[in-house]
């Protein structure tokens, strides 16, 4: 019996050990390595490697609750307005030996009620907020969408003209803060200074259809900057001019004609940093100039509460039936101030001014309007949480026109003329970024 139970160990072990050598001998198939997403700190935070790739991206957004209280012009005009606003955004970068080629695309959608949906006196149909319970005027914006590739920025993307952008509170002034479709080059020089030159798409300002109409161009406007970024702040010296094609139409016995007009822009801007007072103040300062490109001031339309609004054109015609360009100047001013490290305040304002040739018909007969404007904003902005931000808003506008118009307010008495407004408006905001 011992003699066969060590026969039958024995072959047992055999066998094991020739199964174990044929397993040794069979392809293994290893775990994939687990690729874990990687923060990438080149461009600051937020951002992180796509796996598999040495791409950086980061996606970040916005949703903003904004609630606006004013003066009642007419029965057809709400007192009030609301509006809310969704914005995402997706920013994609490499470092290449060319330099950094970036891409960045950003969307909003808004919804507006009341009176954010009216401008000036213009009250249409179904612009109340609770108009058959339907919130008015929804609105998806392509705000942004271009690629940069080391000094090449080629998309939509915020004018090479712009220095203060509405940067700063919840209303806008009388500048320039176009996004239109470029292709640009930057050159830079160290020491924070760069050049660009960019081929910009226009934006001409309203027509009058009684006077003038606007044609096609043969170029796109011509912008160039020269701009420094220190570490006391920034400074911006930038022109544009362009082609304006018009047409006028048969007026003071003239027939109408056609000609390519040419409209110009000019702006200087700085940007002081303000430490001293506390960490992230900082005071912008800005004029400007244009002749026969008003858009480059932030002008589209003018006329606000009792004033009716008008379409402030680029070009009019005088009473020999020629065509002249409209000028005008802006100045901007804007502060913000930290009062505690959560707690901020803005105040900011513009005024701007316009002399025009033959802008509106006052009782069927042309009249330079000449508008000018004052606008005045103050804030207070507390930020409890980062990405968080709780304010309100009180904005001054006073417009004056150098000719009297019809009052556009329905309770006043018919047939009464003004040639000024002042209005004041309230604005509570409530503001997540991520």
């Amino acid at each position: 019996m011992k003699l066969v139970k060590s026969l039958l160990l024995g072959s047992a072990a055999g066998i094991a050990a020739v199964a174990g050598a044929q397993a040794a001998d069979l392809p293994s198939r290893k775990a994939a390595p687990v690729e874990y997403v990687r923060v990438c700190n080149t461009w600051g935070a937020g951002f992180f490697y796509i796996p598999g790739t040495d791409t950086c991206i980061r996606i970040g957004g916005r949703v903003r609750a904004e609630y606006t209280f004013g003066e009642r012009w007419n029965r057809g005009q709400d007192s009030y307005g609301t509006r809310a606003r969704g914005r995402i955004y997706v920013d994609a970068r490499n470092q290449t030996a060319y330099g950094t080629l970036r891409t960045f695309i950003r969307y909003d959608v808004t919804t507006s009620t009341g009176s954010y949906r009216y401008g000036g006196t213009n009250a249409g149909a179904n612009r109340f907020s609770g108009v058959n319970g339907v919130t008015q005027d929804s609105a998806v914006n392509l705000d942004k969408a271009f690629v940069q590739f080391g000094p090449i920025t080629a998309g939509k993307a915020q004018s090479f003209y712009d220095f203060y952008a509405n940067d700063y509170g919840f209303s806008v002034v009388r500048t320039s803060d176009r996004s239109p479709n470029l292709l640009a080059y930057t050159a830079t020089f160290g020491g924070g200074f760069s050049a660009t030159l960019s081929l910009e798409d226009a934006k001409t300002t309203g027509r009058l259809p009684s006077v003038i109409a606007y044609e096609g161009s043969t170029y796109p406007d011509v912008v160039a900057s020269l701009r420094v970024d220190q570490g006391w702040g920034s400074a911006q010296l930038s022109a544009a001019i362009g082609d304006r094609g018009v047409y006028s139409s048969p007026y003071a016995g003239g027939t109408g004609y056609s000609k390519d007009e040419m409209g110009w822009a000019i702006q200087a801007g700085v940007k002081i940093n303000l430490p001293m007072l506390a960490a992230g103040d900082a005071l912008f300062l800005q004029a400007g100039y244009a002749d026969g490109a008003l858009e480059y001031l932030g002008w589209g339309t003018a006329g606000y509460g009792r004033l009716p609004a008008y379409n402030v054109a680029n070009y009019g015609v005088n009473a020999f039936g020629n065509i002249k360009s409209n000028t005008g100047y802006n100045i901007v001013a804007a502060l913000r101030h930290y009062w505690t490290p959560t707690i901020r305040s803005d105040i900011y304002g513009s005024y701007s001014a316009l002399q025009t040739n033959d802008a509106i018909l006052i009782n069927g007969v042309a009249r330079d309007f000449d508008p000018k404007e004052l606008l005045v904003a103050a804030n207070l902005v507390w930020s409890p949480v980062s990405g968080l931000d709780l304010g309100v808003e009180v904005l001054y506008s006073r417009t004056e026109y150098g000719v009297r118009v019809p009052d556009a307010k329905a309770f006043a008495v018919n047939g009464r003329t003004i040639k000024s407004d002042d209005a004041w408006t309230g604005r509570l905001r409530i503001q997540r970024d991520f």
